[in-house]
């Protein structure tokens, strides 16, 4: 069974059932009606989120908690045994997470990139979970068919490319260091071109570079084959019914948006957002956006849950004066 452990120099650490301890950050008052999860990209941390964090706290108020996990091998967390790490375990852990953190009420969940994978593979092996999703949001993402990725480069070019980043990403699965980098400054020029749309923020640049360095690298490594074999468009169908909505950059290089298209026609009225000069970040490039679209779903839920609330009472009160009218 998962274990939540007070951490008093990082927060909080969150153990899962198979010995992993995520770094977890939550925000917001723990008895708010709807809890928010967001979960980050491949090599990233909770901390691309801070940012959206903010923006939404700022306009939902005491009525939304946030948590932001650093998921396993990333970022604070623990470095985690070789073989340990995959998509379809990062949705084990968020099941776990939910389970231990928002036990009850609605969820709204978000997924960047890899995240957003982790939300089909969480649906899944845990459908039964979504009877509580009051809203998803699925930025930058893809349901499948990574393996013809070129980077937006033409043709031969792009295949030859991706062929030399797939061996070195091997060689760095053998890596026996904790991180990636020890310096994320060199990281700056190619994370500019890869992951970043026009006129990105230097700070964003350097902080997304800081989280990439921080990045296990047997993690690294297996989380990147398993966006080969992740094809999850039938998961889709689980998100049915729940508002929806699929965020794209323009000139994303790693998931175009074409993937978003695939993604938003398989969820029957899902919407669909394709934001012009941005890259793969959206959370750094588009906060404003996100937190904006994430208020209107957590207004709704609370909404919707207080309803339902009040619906509860009222029918319990008639219960008692129909009972007390017929002398029981």
């Amino acid at each position: 069974m998962a274990q939540v452990a007070v951490d008093s120099v990082t927060g909080a650490r969150f153990r899962t059932s198979d010995g992993a301890e995520l770094h977890v950050t939550s925000t917001g008052p723990a008895d708010a009606p709807v809890t928010v999860f967001l979960l980050h990209g491949w090599a990233l941390t909770g901390d691309t989120w801070r940012r959206v964090t903010d923006e939404l706290l700022a306009g939902a108020g005491g009525a939304v908690r946030v948590v932001r996990p650093d998921n396993r091998g990333h970022g604070r967390s623990r470095p985690t045994p070789r073989g340990s790490a995959s998509i379809a375990r990062v949705a084990e852990d968020l099941a776990e997470l939910i389970e231990a953190e928002a036990p009850t009420g609605p969820v709204v969940l978000v997924g960047h990139s890899m995240g957003g994978m982790a939300l089909m593979a969480l649906a899944e092996q845990h459908p039964e979970l979504f009877s509580r999703v009051a809203g998803v949001l699925l930025v930058n993402t893809s349901s499948g068919g990574l393996t013809g990725i070129t980077l937006g480069l033409p043709g031969i070019v792009g295949r030859i490319v991706v062929a030399v980043e797939r061996r070195v990403t091997r060689l760095i699965g053998r890596s026996r260091g904790s991180v990636l980098f020890r310096r994320s400054a060199p990281l700056r020029p190619l994370l500019r071109w890869l992951l970043f749309g026009e006129r990105p923020g230097r700070y964003d640049l350097a902080e997304a570079a800081e989280q990439v360095a921080s990045c296990q690298p047997s993690t690294y490594a297996e989380i990147r084959r398993a966006f080969d074999e992740h094809e999850r468009r039938a998961a889709l169908a689980t998100f049915a019914g729940i508002p929806t909505v699929v965020f794209a950059g323009g000139q994303d290089r790693l998931t175009p948006p074409g993937h978003s298209r695939v993604i938003a026609a398989a969820i029957p009225g899902a919407e669909l957002r394709i934001c012009g000069g941005a890259g793969h970040m959206l959370p750094y490039e588009r906060s404003r956006q996100l937190a904006d679209e994430l208020a209107t779903m957590v207004r709704r839920a609370g909404s919707e849950a207080a309803g339902t609330t009040r619906k509860s009472t009222t029918k319990r009160r008639t219960g008692r004066r129909k009972a007390v009218a017929a002398g029981e």
